[in-house]
């Protein structure tokens, strides 16, 4: 009768052999499908390897750092990929191999290698961010700004590249007829050449701006879309240094809309295209425009409504006076119709009408026998004529 063996003596043997089999640590290449870390500092992970050609999974495994180990690679993988280990990343790790009765093969880390996860160029960007960084030189750019309307730029690009000519044709054929200076610093914008090349066309606009040749109000870096390798070298750190450290503010429009790049990061501006930079500086003048025009239609409305309440108010205080002024322009209007019933009375023409008259003597007036003597010449004005007499007697009367 054939008893077998325990599956513990199986494990036990499968144990011995993985082990004496694999003596040494290994590179392990996977990708990770879960991560996590318990309560006691391990990190667990479960790896998969995919067919390069049908993604499909053809094999799985369970790796583990002890604590011990992951309070070191953490930190360290951290900051060299700036990233967490999460689901979907490939990793490379040194692990051993173990194996347990109770739970199954297991790869124990001992060490993660950074670089293949973010690749050899990836790492040496994060090197040159981190020296900017520790330079304190990362953020100065950033820290000037545009003013409200700038208007005149130094272009630095190459003068046969498609993204310079799109830039030029869309910034100064706007249709909103916003005119604007710009002068181009030719420098070569790819290959080793290019970060030299850039520096000293910076060189050059300070130069001019320094003796009273031109003034700008920010330099533009353009250039269109290429190869990962064609851009490399806007990750350059002397180039970045020389853009971070820049008097003037920078604005960087270069490569695709996937592309972004150190001088991207320590440059005043950066968008994706040259065509979005133009974009980006004809916005800055709609918008103003735009603003101009809202206040301008906002006080428009403010007179308006000024002028209404004014109107309004003025008709108030002319209802207002005409009910005060009645009365007093009637009791004025009475006593005007006196007056003038009192001079037409007093009218020397009406009294030579009821048969008196008036007297004169060489232009005088005369109402009293004191007036004349005997010989005077009088003239007496009738209602229809005049009477001209000379005074013979003059007779004195008491009325």
């Amino acid at each position: 009768m054939n008893e077998g063996i325990t599956l513990y003596d199986l494990q036990k043997r499968v144990k011995g052999c993985l082990e004496s089999g694999f003596p040494h640590s290994y590179w392990v290449k996977g990708e990770i499908s879960a991560v996590k870390t318990n309560f006691s500092g391990h990190c667990y992970i479960d790896l998969v390897d995919k067919d390069g050609f049908s993604a499909d999974i053809r094999a799985k495994g369970h790796a583990i750092v002890w604590s011990s180990s992951w309070r070191v690679l953490r930190p360290y993988f951290v900051g060299a990929t700036g990233r967490e280990l999460s689901v979907g990343m490939n990793i490379l790790v040194k692990a051993q191999v173990q194996y347990s009765e109770l739970y199954g093969l297991s790869l124990i880390v001992y060490d993660i290698d950074p670089s293949f996860t973010v690749g050899e160029a990836e790492l040496r960007r994060r090197e040159v961010m981190n020296r900017l960084r520790e330079e304190g030189m990362f953020d100065m750019n950033t820290t000037l700004e545009l003013p409200p309307l700038p208007r005149s730029f130094a272009v630095i690009s190459s003068e046969t590249a498609a993204g310079y000519r799109d830039f030029m044709k869309h910034l100064h054929d706007n249709s909103y007829g916003f005119k604007f200076y710009t002068k181009l610093y030719s420098a070569p914008m790819q290959g080793g050449t290019a970060p030299a090349g850039i520096v000293e066309a910076l060189d050059g606009v300070i130069a001019d701006v320094e003796g009273g040749a031109e003034s700008f109000d920010a330099v533009l870096i353009l250039r269109g879309g290429g190869s990962a390798v064609d851009l490399s070298c806007f990750d350059d750190y002397d180039l970045c240094a020389n853009v971070a450290q820049f008097p003037l503010p920078v604005m960087v429009a270069v490569g695709h809309d996937q592309d972004y790049h150190i001088c991207d990061m320590v440059a005043c501006t950066s968008v994706k295209t040259p065509t979005a930079l133009a974009d980006y500086i004809l916005d800055i003048f709609a918008q103003e425009e735009a603003m101009l025009s809202s206040l301008a239609s906002r006080l428009a409305l403010a007179l308006n409504n000024k002028f209404s309440a004014e109107n309004s108010r003025l008709e108030m205080l002319h209802r207002t006076l005409v009910h005060k002024l009645e009365p007093l322009f009637v009791v004025r209007t009475n006593t005007l119709d006196l007056l003038e019933q009192r001079i037409k009375k007093g009218d020397p023409a009406n009294l030579m009408k009821g048969g008196y008259c008036v007297v004169e003597s060489e232009g005088r007036r005369v109402t009293s026998v004191a007036d004349v003597s005997c010989g005077d010449r009088l003239s007496l004005m009738l209602k229809d004529g005049e009477v001209v007499c000379n005074v013979e007697q003059i007779l004195e009367k008491n009325f």
